[in-house]
């Protein structure tokens, strides 16, 4: 037998054994029979050596398993630092959602057990490959709530994406019981074990066969559960989005909610209050958190921590422990570590949304505890009563698909209907720790109540008076009829909105507050831009390019500049709000683009349309020079972009305009000749501030919009959004509520150029 190429000669066990036989040949008295037969080891310590050359990648997969393992985890964690914080203990799904990324990094984290031939030979081993299955068990679980947030389609595809990975997984570990890889140990120190050792490994190996199974089952439970909760979104869905469109209705028609109309903070402040009580309760993943699906998948991953708890004790404590000795090497006590962290952490969220149907009281005595409603089988039952297309023109073909597809979603009801009382009975498990939460709970309010009253005079309550709950209960929705929310749930909700606006309270605008109390009224607006001539407008550009004008003049205090630069830049964030809410036509939407571009040049780079600010020529030192010296470079770079043959409505030249027309205006104001620097800066400061002032008038439109919005999945990131502005905008609201408005309907507020229409002919003529 030849070995001639160089690989196979480098490997020292294969050199070492052939050197070992040419020692033998050399002695006479060994049979050359002998030497012959062991000859032919050599094939076995060469695939031997080039078995562990094709093994060392390995540990550098497992550093990635690892990396993989830790980015779910900390996502879950994530999460779960979200609801503690929003004081959601159903927890929604904000960073761990169902996704193509996130199944991409849930297959990489499931290498182990998809690993159908490398074997484990340790403790560590083995407990990773266990781990990492019930890893999957806790991730599924984790990631129930998700899929409320996605629509029809999304929904589809990645409920197929998760099946096929967990089925894949579930086929692969099932091999490897049935091969017995999954439970092989080899080690040196086996070889010379005892047979009580023997009997300890084999004790061991029934255990974690067992555990495999078990985690198989779960899996495979929690697959179901997320098909089953993923056909009732669908209907589930509608069913909340008719009820919260009748509860938008109501609302505008409250006579309580209008009575406050005098006070535009308070009616704002109720308005919000109301809408937010509507987008939590109709959320999809309260809903979803609610349901007996949810109960069951928190009770699975309960089972599943225990039962990784219980191997680890009985790994490690009980049988002597081999640590680890696979091909991954030290990257196997990592992933070891990590997941166990991710499982235990990743334990805490769907054990909670085990209760969070105590939320809601029964009111209704008719209801019977293991009744499916009909959303959850109403999509199946569309798509039975719905009729299809047959490509087949043979009648016996047509009736034949048909007949098959009515008993296969026949099969599939019953399939729904059985999995959702299994959930509602599995989730009877958690009434011994419900009962005794009830007496701990009920103990502690005596308790709580005999030291208040003990205490009353020292006690005084810092916040608000409580809201009238009666009035805000009407506008609880729900899923279910017979259903009430219950009172601490309502206060929690009410409380978590209060403290929303509350806490933007303390984050007021105070330059662009003082900027607008410096000037009062709005005849700026009317007097920025006289030009005769109709044209489109928005209004953020006008306020860059005023403030363009006032930050260049040379002669100006730099406190002054910088007051008015950073009041300017907070008032345009609410100036963006009112124009991507108010404003959204496309003709809107490229000035404002215009805007933002030449804004951000201003502000970080200090100039304006590649012109340095502040960088006029030297005898360039009256208020007029500056403001003919704008004129003049707008007027140039206009006839540039038309003799490069661009639109007009190239960025560029919508800024150049807007600057020609605004220093053309100025420049036809009496007496501009006399004008100062000091008093040019000021008469731009108040056409700033009027014009910011004229467009924040339309805050309260903006919030009562974002109160509502039809897409249901960004209903409550959108009313959290408005309570935020309603915080962040009480001063600017009361303070611009005492001016006096001109002629102008709800609607055309708006729009910068109706003001400019209202504010030049006050007194239009009737017709």
């Amino acid at each position: 037998m030849l070995f001639p190429t160089n690989r196979i000669l480098g490997s020292n066990s294969l050199i070492e054994y052939i050197h070992l036989l040419n020692q033998l040949k050399s002695y006479s008295n060994i049979p050359q029979d002998l030497i012959s037969s062991f000859k032919h080891y050599i094939l076995l310590i060469y695939s031997s050596d080039q078995q562990n050359r094709f093994s060392e990648p390995l540990l550098w997969i497992g550093i990635y398993i690892a990396l993989a393992s830790l980015i779910c985890s900390i996502a879950m964690v994530a999460d779960l630092l979200h609801g503690l914080r929003n004081r959601k203990l159903w927890f929604p799904c904000k960073y761990f959602t169902l996704n193509a990324a996130s199944l991409s990094v849930i297959a990489v984290a499931m290498k182990l057990p998809m690993d159908l031939n490398d074997s484990m030979p340790g403790h560590v081993d083995q407990v990773s490959k266990l781990g990492s299955m019930a890893f999957m068990c806790i991730m599924m679980a984790n990631l129930l709530p998700s899929l409320t947030t996605m629509t029809n389609k999304e929904l589809f595809t990645n409920i197929i994406a998760l099946g096929v990975l967990v089925i894949t997984l579930v086929v692969n570990v099932c091999i490897q019981i049935n091969t017995g890889v999954l439970t092989l140990y080899i080690n040196n120190e086996d070889l010379h074990g005892t047979i009580s050792d023997a009997r300890d490994v084999s004790g061991n190996a029934t255990i974690h066969n067992i555990a495999a199974i078990l985690y198989v089952v779960m899996l495979l439970m929690l697959l179901i559960i997320h098909a089953c909760s993923s056909l009732a979104i669908v209907e589930s869905k509608k069913m909340l989005e008719s009820k919260y469109q009748a509860g938008h209705e109501t609302a505008l028609r409250d006579p309580q909610l209008q009575r406050l109309s005098v006070d535009p903070v308070e009616y704002l402040t109720q308005h919000v209050r109301i809408h937010w009580i509507m987008a939590e309760t109709t959320s999809p993943q309260f809903i979803a958190a609610c349901s007996a699906t949810s109960s069951a998948s928190g009770i699975i991953c309960a089972a599943c921590a225990l039962g990784h708890t219980v191997i680890l004790v009985f790994t490690f404590y009980i049988v002597p422990p081999r640590g680890y000795t696979s091909d991954y090497k030290w990257s196997m006590l990592a992933i070891f570590v990590i997941q166990s962290i991710g499982v235990i952490l990743g334990t805490i969220a769907p054990l909670f949304r085990c209760f969070a149907d105590l939320s809601f009281r029964v009111t209704n005595n008719h209801i019977k505890v293991f009744k499916v409603e009909k959303y959850w089988t109403r999509t199946l039952s569309y798509w039975k009563q719905s009729s299809i297309s047959f490509s087949s023109r043979s009648r016996k073909c047509k009736i034949l698909i048909h007949n098959s597809r009515i008993l296969v979603l026949s099969f599939c009801t019953g399939i729904q209907k059985t999995t959702v009382v299994a959930c509602q009975m599995i989730g009877l498990f958690k009434l011994p720790f419900v009962i005794c939460g009830v007496h701990c709970f009920d103990c502690w309010n005596l308790l709580k109540a005999m030291l208040v009253s003990s205490c009353i005079p020292l006690v005084r309550n810092p916040e608000h008076p409580e809201q009238n709950i009666d009035l805000l209960r009407q506008y609880v929705l729900y899923l279910q009829d017979g259903m009430e929310l219950a009172e601490r749930t309502l206060k929690g909700i009410t409380k978590s909105v209060n403290l929303v606006i509350q806490n933007a309270e303390n984050h007021q605008p105070s330059n662009l507050i003082n900027l607008l109390n410096q000037y009062d009224g709005f005849q700026g607006v009317g007097i920025y831009d006289s030009t005769a001539v109709a044209y489109l407008d928005c209004w953020s550009l006008p306020l860059v390019t005023l403030a363009t004008i006032a930050i260049s003049l040379p002669y100006i205090r730099n406190d002054r500049v910088d007051s008015l630069l950073i009041s300017v830049s907070e008032g345009l964030a609410y100036v963006k709000l009112v124009e991507d809410s108010l404003n959204t036509t496309s003709d809107y939407v490229r000035i404002q683009k215009a805007a933002k571009m030449l804004w951000l040049e201003v502000e970080f780079y200090n100039r304006w349309l590649g012109n340095k600010l502040q960088n006029h020529a030297p005898d360039v030192i009256r208020a007029q020079d500056i403001l003919q010296w704008f004129r003049a470079e707008a007027q140039n770079v206009v006839t540039e972009v038309e003799a490069m043959g661009i639109h007009g409505s190239n960025e560029r030249a919508i800024c150049a305009n807007s600057m020609y027309r605004i220093t053309q205006t100025i420049l036809n104001q009496r007496n501009i000749n006399e004008f100062s620097q000091d008093k040019l800066f000021s008469r731009l400061s108040s056409m700033i501030s009027q014009i910011l002032a004229a467009c924040l008038t339309n805050l309260p439109q903006v919030i009562t919009t974002n109160c509502h919005t039809s897409v249901i999945e960004k209903r409550q990131a959108s009313v959290h959004a408005a309570a935020q502005l309603l915080g962040q905008a009480t001063q600017i609201i009361n303070t611009l509520h005492r001016r006096k408005l001109p002629n102008l309907n709800g609607d055309d507020l708006a729009f910068i150029g109706n003001w400019r229409r209202a504010l030049n002919n006050p007194f239009p003529q009737n017709p």
